[in-house]
């Protein structure tokens, strides 16, 4: 059997042989390898080192090389593309691509160089069929609409969608004109403007695969494995049916009398300025008007219906050029790095990982550290004090299972056995067990000293110790420990099965091993973690308090919440501040407040702490207490401005200087104080980097996201100028807007957080 063995890019003309159909060609790449299976040329995607495929320079020159080979090779006559990874097709292109873009006009090439590839494989006479198992995102899914047929696996995580608008971008190469052309305008427009993925069933139903296969148990190998091989047998086969014949390409023109009805409407020009409009009037009311790549996908989709292929494609590599240029593409796309970079164990792996974890206190966030602790493999112990108080813990635990059948992410069986591994206690017993223990006590120092205690007396010598807190200090807790080395903050957000944020602290004594394993957990919770050194609220408290006490006094400047929650969110808060304050609640934002009141002095001032002191004793304490700033009613979506507590404000009512008062002031005061102790945190060495900071204050506290988090707005605004709003700030209210000295060395230097 003639074989022929060479790297992508050399030449090839040496390669002329004696082919037939029984005979194999095999070229090796270092990403692609290219075989001829009888007749069937088959194209294997396999990125070494790597657990997935992306599209980066060398890979695409790898892609279009195996493409112009099956093109010219007269023994292939149909072509296979496939993963080499059975969890991964392709993930989408590789992010750093477009960080080297300088301009707007080379990432219009960039995107015309990926339009051209892929027009070359579309265009191809010989038919070429796209075998997908796993993640077929973004350019994955581009490359595979230009293949002429497509097969898809159902299950085994295989996903198909199009999320360039999550990086402040659009699909690049061709995928806002093939995507319609397969699945109609509204399912394009749907996927494109959201990001949504589809499963493979999904997929088949609006046109985007061909058909489907049913996985495969497991035998020799593993379930994927199996799969993966029958997936090829099944699209080699079908790649050789469409070669001779036997099998033609389906029609892809509308299936019924409805979808005709809809492609001819969108021929018409009032119907389509409608729509569009209607979708435009969406995305604005959902953005704000924040972030410019939905409205930049609208446009591109309405070039190709306006003016044919070739309009349509112009647009969207000129758009493309024009979204990876804007700071908000940047902002995004450093975010994108960052969650990379926090969902990797920065220590390493522990040399014992934690596979049991007790959990003190059956509360909203301890049940809910227990939810996403069972359904990944975690035995986890759950105490209470009153049979009352763990009985609700197990039902919120056993409903968050419940929801996850319903909604099909999970099969009732692994439910069933995800609640087999929590066990209720009362009592010490188990915990003898245990590898971690994690406590979500009230906050009193008192409270969590006195659980430490009680707890070390059943814990191993090697088990950990760990505090949600949010705000006192890891080192302050540990006094009551035996084994002080063996505690940690392991700081959770509410909703813990929604927040991503998992902030864990560690002190000057906490040991490696501990530090490994507090993180391991984290990471196989699903939440993306940073690390940070220990002090008064650490860093997400710290820098969401002079925030909220700003808050507080421009509400005692007559600022009604509800405008301060539309202008916060007019800023890209997901969650207006006033809101923010009522979901924290209260009494937990007036606790904070003194505490981090004693511990910062002055710079901490703002909103007089009598105002929430006195919400607190009307039983004002935000949406738990049914009263805040605003009136919840069971069932209601209303919620009216609850007078009663704006009565309590009016008597600390102060002036507002003038010259800060005008809207643009209201929203630089609460956002230049949130950033600026971000920068104090990274100063006084509590944050290890800027990027740990923005991806706290994003996925944590909802800092607008567009911006990338506070060190890049800071960047994206200039130091200078970022200061000099502060020092304005500072004439009216004093050292609470004074500029920590990081950024006025910065500001003087020009310098950047982000090189």
């Amino acid at each position: 059997m003639a074989q022929a063995s060479l790297r992508f890019g050399k030449s090839l003309v040496n390669q002329a042989r004696r082919r037939n159909m029984s005979t194999t060609h095999a070229v090796a790449g270092t990403h692609l390898n290219y075989t001829v299976q009888d007749g069937v040329a088959v194209l294997r995607f396999d990125s070494p080192g790597s657990k997935v495929n992306s599209l980066g320079e060398e890979t695409s020159a790898e892609l279009q090389e195996a493409f112009q080979t099956f093109m010219k090779d007269p023994a292939a006559k149909s072509a296979v593309l496939l993963s080499g990874k059975p969890g991964c097709f392709i993930a989408g292109a590789d992010i750093n691509m477009l960080a080297k873009c300088q301009t707007a006009e080379e990432a219009t090439a960039l995107s015309k160089g990926c339009q051209d590839l892929l027009f070359e494989v579309e265009q191809c006479k010989k038919p070429v069929v796209a075998a997908i198992q796993g993640s077929c995102l973004g350019g994955g899914l581009e490359v595979a609409m230009a293949c002429h047929y497509r097969i898809a696996v159902d299950g085994m995580k295989t996903s198909m969608g199009l999320p360039e608008v999550m990086l402040g971008v659009l699909p690049g190469g061709g995928g806002t004109q093939r995507l319609p052309a397969l699945t109609g305008i509204p399912n394009t427009l749907d996927m494109a403007l959201t990001g949504k993925t589809l499963n493979a069933k999904k997929a088949k139903k609006v046109g985007l695969v061909d058909a489907v296969v049913d996985p495969l148990g497991p035998g020799l190998a593993p379930a994927d494995v199996t799969t993966h091989q029958y997936l090829e047998k099944i699209a080699i086969n079908t790649a050789k049916q469409l070669a001779d014949g036997s099998m033609k390409l389906p029609n892809r023109g509308p299936k019924n009398f409805a979808k005709k009805v809809e492609k001819a409407a969108f021929g018409v020009g009032p119907v389509k300025d409608y729509v569009f409009n209607m979708a435009k009037g969406k995305v604005m009311k959902q953005t704000n008007g924040l972030y410019p790549a939905p409205i930049k996908i609208l446009e591109a989709v309405r070039a190709g219906l306006d003016h044919g292929v070739e309009g349509g494609y112009k647009a969207e590599r000129e758009k493309f050029g024009e979204l990876v240029a804007t700071s908000e593409s940047k902002g995004l796309i450093s975010l994108f790095h960052g969650q990379t970079e926090c969902k990797k164990n920065k220590f390493g792996k522990p040399a014992n990982p934690s596979k049991t974890l007790g959990v003190l206190g059956a509360g909203l966030m301890g049940a809910g550290i227990a939810q996403v602790s069972v359904d990944k493999g975690y035995t986890t112990v759950l105490k209470d004090m009153s049979s009352a108080g763990l009985s609700r813990g197990v039902s919120q635990v056993s409903d968050y299972l419940d929801k996850k059948v319903k909604r099909k992410k999970v099969a009732k069986l692994d439910a069933e056995r995800y609640l087999a591994n929590l066990i209720p206690a009362l009592d010490y017993t188990d915990f003898g067990k245990v590898d971690m223990v994690i406590e979500a006590v009230f906050e009193d120092i008192n409270i969590k000293h006195r659980v430490i205690k009680e707890v070390e007396k059943h814990m191993r010598e090697d088990a950990i110790f760990a505090s949600n807190t949010s705000a006192l200090p890891i080192t302050k807790i540990a006094e009551a420990s035996i084994r002080p080395e063996k505690v940690v903050g392991m700081h959770y957000f509410s909703p813990v099965d929604k927040m991503q944020l998992l902030e864990i602290i560690v002190t000057d004594k906490t040991d490696m091993e501990t530090k490994k394993a507090a993180v391991d957990v984290g990471l196989k919770q699903g939440k993306v973690v940073i690390v940070v050194g220990d002090g008064p609220g650490f860093y997400t408290t710290r820098i969401l308090a002079p925030t909220l006490s700003e808050t507080i006094r421009l509400m005692q400047e007559g600022v009604d919440p509800t405008k301060l929650d539309k202008l916060s969110k007019g800023a890209g808060f997901p969650v207006g501040i006033a809101t923010l304050i009522d979901e924290v609640g209260i009494d937990v934002a007036a606790h904070v407040a003194e505490d981090l009141g004693k511990a910062f002095g002055d710079r901490f001032g703002g909103g007089n702490p009598e105002v929430l002191k006195g919400l607190v004793a009307a039983q004002m304490m935000g949406r738990k207490s049914k009263k805040g700033l605003f009136v919840y009613a069971d069932g209601s979506k209303d919620r009216p401005v609850n007078q009663e507590g704006m009565n309590i404000i009016k008597k600390f009512a102060a002036v507002a200087p003038a010259a800060t008062a005008g809207d643009e002031d209201i929203v630089l005061r609460m956002v230049t104080r949130f950033a600026n102790e971000a920068v104090a945190c990274h100063q006084d060495g509590i944050l290890a980097t800027p990027l740990e900071g923005d991806i706290g204050a994003v996925f944590g506290l909802g800092f607008p996201p567009f911006s990338g988090g506070p060190f890049r707005y800071i960047d994206t605004m200039g130091a200078q100028t970022f200061v000099d709003h502060m020092r304005r700030f500072e004439q009216s209210y004093g050292v609470a807007f004074t500029p920590c000295q990081m950024l006025v060395d910065m500001a003087k230097s020009g310098n950047k957080f982000y090189k």
